[in-house]
């Protein structure tokens, strides 16, 4: 084959290829092809730019702007996005039901009129990038529920469904979106609200609400929530006006009070208008959306923004704390030395009293009391009487801090505490309080100072003993009488001091209690009627068979809440045992003797003749 004749072949190869790939491909294959054959029109919903709706003198023009809908006539406003794509949605699953060719819409003189697409009341035209497709809606055809219409370029008669007809056959005021503003309430990082009262300035910081004007306070996420909800959560109940005209009769010529509302990257923010109550409209007010440039009439419980008061949106909690970054806290109460507790992982020590575990379960007790606490009242708005309240030298004071080992860009190494806590005077059962970092006093119940532990034996760890059962080599128990064991094998003990059969189940129970015993919680220095003096029950046992780790366990009188108050040599303090734990304790070590059978009873004598056998 000459070269000629190959490059020729090559060519119309390549050719038939392209043409393929950009003119075959793009064709719709057989089953779309039927199914776009069966619909009343067909067009790409992405590229839509806008759909004219002419209903006899009324006109709507919708217009897709930056992929929102607005309505741009009769009134220019935001469109209900739902009620469009809604529309649209008609409109691409429309089917032909039948199809009158056009020789028999035109074999008759004015076959058109007859259908009622002549000159028809109600058209819609759909606006695509260099082209736009009318449709003409006729009359009802003799089938239920179908109606006759044909494409403006088309003498072809479609029957087809009556839903796109009832889409379309609505006032202006339908397609209008009534939720009063696109942004939610997630999205609004600042308020500002206006009222006969006076100013309220809100702004989000890391996703808490916090006051600017006219204090400077924790505000409350979820009533600031509620409150701009208000707004974001707002439905139109009617279009009233444009804002262009008279304002007087609407009292928005000089509005009651607004609040402005602003997203993340909003300079200009959007502000809603309150006006007078309507004469008109059951349960409603006057009220006017700047971004929007109309009157509407809006649900009644609205003007409640023309209620709020400062005070009102305040964070109540007692402290707002980031326990993520916290590594220390210090609490100094007066007659008290200072104690320190240490967060190792989620773990905390004592590190006051040499670093001696502490007891985590009330650390984060601690921390979750203060977090949930609210103030009784707000006392003053700026803490410069602080003698007045007793906070110029309060009487216990907490400090929270983080701890960093070594220097970095952000911080250098150390401890930086980040909130102070500080209760001064009590008064009618209330205590003084204030953040050392915040500008204002509050009163709480003063119980909640009994409830933050000033004594440093109070916050020791709960395990007394940390033995397995089978290291205890001696065990000695005083009660009401003595006794002492010791192990003679693994699993064998012996009496040295004692009498009977050993009860092994009791035993094992005892050993089981004791090697692992844990306090309910501590209670601070030892107390005459703690009952120390008299013990009711003294443990003593080692845990070495030189006998040279001795360890004791003195238990006194029972506590007001049916448990027992405790003592162990080489810890400082009182603590209290459970009473199940008590129970375990003192069970029997002896198995009870077997009771000895009673005698039979002997017969008495009969008096009656034995008989004699035949």
């Amino acid at each position: 084959m000459k070269t000629r004749t190959t490059i020729i072949l090559l060519l119309l190869a390549l050719g038939l290829g392209l043409w393929i790939k950009f003119f075959e491909s793009k064709k719709p294959n057989t089953a779309e092809a039927q199914r776009q054959a069966g619909n009343v029109i067909n067009f790409d919903r992405e590229k839509l730019q806008g759909i004219v709706i002419q209903n006899g003198d009324d006109r709507v023009e919708l217009q897709r702007q930056n992929g929102n809908w607005r309505l741009t006539a009769p009134v220019k406003d935001e469109a209900d996005s739902a009620e469009v794509d809604n529309l649209i949605s008609d409109i691409e699953m429309w089917r032909k039901d039948a199809v009158i060719p056009m020789q028999a819409v035109t074999a008759g003189k004015g076959r058109l009129s007859e259908y009622g697409l002549r000159q028809p009341k109600l058209r819609m035209r759909l606006v695509l990038p260099n082209e736009s497709h009318e449709i003409l809606f006729g009359k009802d055809a003799a089938l239920e529920g179908k109606i006759y219409v044909r494409l403006a370029d088309s003498k072809e008669v479609m029957i087809a469904s009556q839903n796109v007809r009832a889409d379309i056959s609505k006032k202006p005021d339908e397609f209008r979106d009534r939720k009063l503003t696109d942004l939610t309430t997630a999205q609004v990082t600042r308020a500002i609200i206006k009222t006969p009262a006076g100013e309220i300035e809100l702004a989000k910081k890391n996703e808490h609400w916090e006051i600017l004007k006219p204090l400077q306070a924790r505000g409350d996420d979820q009533k600031i929530g509620d409150l701009l909800a208000n707004v974001t959560n707002g439905r139109i109940q009617e279009f009233v006006a444009s804002d262009s005209g008279d304002l007087h009769a609407y009292g928005l010529t000089e509005p009651r009070g607004s609040i402005t509302i602003y997203g993340r990257e909003d300079k200009q923010g959007r502000t809603l208008q309150i006006g007078t109550a309507s004469d008109k409209i059951k349960d409603a007010i006057y009220a006017r959306y700047l971004p929007r440039n109309g009157v509407y009439a809006l649900p009644r419980k609205t003007e409640e923004l023309l209620k709020v008061r400062p005070n009102d949106l305040r964070d109540r909690h007692l402290v707002r704390l980031d326990t993520n970054n916290l590594d220390r806290i210090h609490i100094e109460a007066a007659g008290q030395p200072k104690i320190v507790l240490a967060r190792k992982d989620q773990s905390w020590s004592i590190a006051s009293r040499n670093n001696e575990p502490a007891n985590s379960e009330e650390v984060r007790r601690l921390l979750d009391l203060l977090n949930d606490t609210q103030v009784k009242r707000f006392v003053a708005d700026t803490a410069s009487d602080l003698p007045k309240y007793g906070l110029d030298n309060p009487q216990l004071k907490v400090t929270f801090s983080s701890f960093a080992s070594e220097n970095t860009a952000e911080t250098a190494a150390g401890e930086h505490p980040y909130l102070t806590l500080s209760f001064g005077r009590v008064e009618n059962g209330e205590a003084y309080a204030r953040v050392d970092e915040e500008p204002f006093v509050v009163a709480v119940d003063q119980q909640l100072l009994g409830k933050i532990w000033a004594d440093p034996l109070q916050w020791q760890g709960l395990a007394i003993f940390k033995f397995k059962p089978e290291e205890i080599h001696r065990l000695s128990r005083v009660s009401n009488r003595e006794e002492s064991l010791i192990r003679n094998s693994p699993k064998e003990w012996k009496w040295i001091g004692g009498q009977g059969e050993i009860d092994n189940n009791n035993l094992e129970s005892l050993l089981n209690t004791l090697a692992a015993l844990r306090a309910v919680r501590w209670v601070g220095p030892s107390k005459p009627d703690y009952g120390f003096e008299k013990a009711t029950l003294v443990i003593t046992f080692t845990t070495s068979p030189d006998d040279k780790a001795l360890h004791k366990l003195t238990i006194g009188n029972r506590t007001p809440e049916g448990m027992w108050y405790a003592q162990v040599d080489g810890r400082d303090g009182t603590f209290v045992v459970s009473d199940p734990d008590h129970s375990a304790l003192t069970l029997p070590l002896a198995t009870a003797a077997a009771p000895s059978p009673s005698p039979s009873p002997v017969p008495a004598a009969s008096s009656s003749p034995i008989a004699t056998p035949p």
